[in-house]
């Protein structure tokens, strides 16, 4: 079994910065592509960012230049890094991740429960 644990939400005002973590745990081998979604109420789910298993990233054309994701492959562990950040930018962020579990070599979705970002002064 694997767990996504999502943290580093919380308010903060038009312009500033904060920095999400995507901790997986449980019994993992490997960790292939994550992305980081984020949904608002009245919104569809929109994908943020992705980063491959090489590290190759991709950015929704809202938030690219604005946003970093990277991974920590040693402590399975993914960041979305975000800056200048906007009212529109307000959502709950979910993490999603390919693990190839140790057990049996099994290549599973796994998503974590989310952490809320407020953008507002």
């Amino acid at each position: 079994q694997v767990q996504l644990v999502e943290s580093g939400g919380g308010l903060v005002q038009p312009g500033g910065s904060l920095r999400l973590s995507c901790a997986a745990s449980g019994s993992i081998a490997s960790i292939n592509d994550v992305v980081w979604y984020r949904q608002s109420p009245g919104k569809e789910r929109e994908l943020v960012a992705r980063i491959d298993s090489s590290g190759g990233t991709h950015y929704a054309d809202s938030v690219r230049g604005r946003f970093t994701i990277s991974r920590d492959n040693a402590k399975n562990t993914v960041y979305l890094q975000m800056n200048s950040l906007k009212p529109e930018d307000t959502a709950v962020y979910h993490c999603n991740a390919n693990v190839v579990e140790s057990t049996w070599g099994h290549v599973l979705n796994y998503w974590g429960k989310g952490t809320l970002v407020t953008v507002s002064s």
